[in-house]
């Protein structure tokens, strides 16, 4: 077994991505080149503009700003490598990089589901109890919250990246899509994945339950509690406000369980790409641009910060 995965260490991957489409290289390049610097710039300029708004220094901006981190990281982890393989012949990653950007990319992934349960409780509070709000939802509950999801994150991707360090690698070492995805590194394996398909399945279903369980019940109890409002500006007001958070979790859970139902098989593999660059690439540009265009404040400091900018020149 020590043999085998000596061996397997010094595999190097092939990345095939778009390969089988050579035309469109260069125009996919500069697509994902533009969103991945939209990205970069809305998540980076949503944690700024929370940073300096004092009026936004509220748990839900904390969050969302801890949101906004967590998807500039998973942009840089993730799309370089695919820009990359766009516009070089050798496209290829070594083992140890490989399992690097797994275990980076299954952290945020994990970490991101449970901040927007997180988030989702953070709103059940605010609609259903705004009187006791800012005793609710303290500075302290607020960094436990965060730092029990960047924990839980870490540790539940540790653990399927560790089944994964258990499998060997021949000569089958072709990873169809254009990152560390997991089907396809299991597909790349000589050896049983039996443990580490388990393994990996029991983590993935225990935390969708888990958080959408969360964000169900929160979202049950904001509706009945909505719906008693006697005025339609209140419930008009209401469903503005948790509009955004919906929006980004239809997205984000919308795509994980489609890329769920579709089977691991040669003809799904163009499907899986595309899923996965909405997953990847254009959901983390996505929303900065759906919380800062939907949100007042957050619009309100970008109009000042624009304004004394051209004033000062």
């Amino acid at each position: 077994m020590m043999d085998e995965r000596n061996l397997s260490a010094g595999i190097t991957f092939v990345l095939l991505g778009f390969s089988e489409y050579p035309q469109l290289q260069v125009p996919l390049f500069l697509v994902f080149l533009a969103v991945y610097t939209v990205s970069v710039v809305g998540n980076l300029g949503m944690i700024v503009i929370i940073r300096i708004n004092p009026k936004l220094h509220t748990p839900m901006y904390f969050f969302l700003r801890h949101l906004s981190f967590l998807d500039f990281c998973y942009s840089c982890i993730i799309t370089p490598k695919l820009l990359e393989i766009l516009v070089v012949d050798t496209r290829t990653i070594s083992y140890v990089g490989c399992m690097m950007q797994f275990f980076f990319g299954c952290t945020l992934v994990i970490t991101e589901m449970f901040m927007l349960a997180v988030m989702a409780y953070d709103w059940f509070v605010a609609v259903c109890n705004p009187l006791l709000y800012k005793v609710a939802m303290s500075p302290k509950l607020c960094s436990l919250l965060v730092t029990g999801t960047y924990t839980w994150g870490g540790m539940c991707s540790l653990t399927i990246t560790h089944s994964l360090l258990e499998l060997s690698f021949c000569n089958s070492n072709v990873i169809h899509p254009f990152g560390s995805e997991y089907s396809a590194i299991v597909s790349a394996s000589c050896s049983d994945s039996y443990f580490s398909q388990m393994t990996c399945f029991i983590i993935s279903t225990l935390n969708e339950v888990c958080s959408l369980l969360i964000i169900l019940t929160s979202y049950i109890f904001i509706i009945v509690r909505i719906i008693k409002l006697p005025s339609a500006g209140g419930l008009r007001k209401a469903f503005s406000t948790c509009s955004s958070h919906l929006t980004t979790i239809t997205m984000f859970h919308g795509v994980i369980l489609l890329l769920y139902c579709v089977p691991n098989s040669r003809n799904s593999w163009l499907f899986i790409k595309v899923a996965t660059v909405l997953y990847t690439v254009v959901i983390p540009m996505l929303n900065p641009l759906i919380y800062s265009l939907r949100n007042n404040a957050v619009k309100e400091t970008i109009r000042k910060l624009v304004n004394t900018k051209i004033f000062s020149h």
